[in-house]
């Protein structure tokens, strides 16, 4: 009996300090790029949707949700952040080299920063504490190793995205994925992360290769532009297309079993709303969350489908 009325006791003290953790004043600032693609919007939908969600769960948080559309922009909007007396802030970087200073003046000051996605030159604990990011070697990987499976002898062209870094990542990890097989890729060209460059780039693939039988592309905005151009010329021959990053259209396609989109690859804009959560985690839970956390490049199938899908976000 006096066992049981020291663990209620104790239950009790655990639950009044949760509660009065709950209600302390915690202010997150978010910093994210401007909706200027897929992508992006669905990036600001998750931060928005993710800053509801903790305001509710912390009674004591408050959420301040800043978008912009270049770096000079995003620099001003960290200042403004600041001028409020953050606690923390999580950042997802138009272009993360022009910004290291502006982050750095916060983090000294002792806020908690989380960078997500983009990462600077220097992406250590002087610019930051949290790094989130997808996993841009295996968003190539797993759909390599996908055709290598079931298409093995497969004729592909390939739509990159843009000559940086990540884009080379990418096709890196696609070519160990077919390593070893049969397959054969006939071409790469960029498309821009753009559906309407996509399609141009498609439509000269057509014309140039009479028989193509896989196509894989970077990004789904850029997906669109491919399919828009396998139906206007009404090739048949082609089996499937892959793209990456987990738009809602692409998985709704997965789920419903369209032949030309049999899975997808993920690249979550999700992610912005896992940094949050962490972030909010270290400054209520005091649980130790520094560090850098890369989410898997998960292969979204008919099965699992649902569990990505958002149909309420813009992308």
């Amino acid at each position: 009996m006096f066992k049981k009325m020291i663990g209620t006791a104790f239950l009790a003290v655990a639950m009044a300090s949760a509660a009065y953790a709950a209600d302390v004043k915690k202010t997150i600032g978010v910093s994210i790029p401007a909706a200027d693609h897929g992508w992006t919007a669905g990036v600001v939908y998750h931060a928005e949707r993710v800053a509801k969600l903790i305001e509710k769960e912390y009674p004591g948080a408050k959420v301040i949700v800043k978008t912009s559309p270049d770096a000079a922009s995003q620099a001003n909007a960290i200042q403004d952040l600041a001028v409020q007396g953050l606690d923390a802030l999580v950042i997802l970087p138009t272009d993360p080299d022009p910004l290291v200073n502006a982050i750095k003046q916060v983090k000294d000051k002792g806020t908690f920063v989380s960078i997500v996605d983009r990462a600077p030159s220097v992406n250590d604990g002087t610019v930051r504490d949290l790094y989130v990011a997808g996993n841009n070697p295996a968003l190539g990987e797993v759909a390599g190793e996908y055709i290598k499976k079931n298409t093995p002898d497969a004729e592909v062209v390939v739509i990159r995205g843009l000559p940086i870094p990540i884009d080379q990542q990418r096709q890196d990890g696609f070519d160990k994925g077919i390593a070893g097989s049969k397959v054969k890729v006939l071409d790469r060209q960029f498309g821009n992360w753009s559906r309407d460059d996509a399609f141009k780039v498609m439509q000269d693939f057509l014309t140039k290769y009479k028989k193509i039988d896989v196509v894989w592309c970077q990004d789904d905005d850029m997906t669109v532009g491919v399919l828009q151009a396998i139906e206007q010329a009404k090739r048949t021959d082609i089996k499937y297309v892959i793209g990456g990053a987990g738009s809602k259209d692409m998985i709704k396609k997965v789920m419903d079993g369209d032949k030309m989109i049999p899975v997808d690859v993920l690249y979550p804009p999700a992610m912005v709303g896992t940094a949050l959560q962490l972030t909010a985690a270290a400054l209520y839970g005091q649980v130790p969350v520094k560090g850098t956390y890369t989410l898997d490049a998960t292969l979204v199938t008919k099965d699992n489908a649902k569990n990505f899908y958002f149909p309420d976000s813009p992308y």
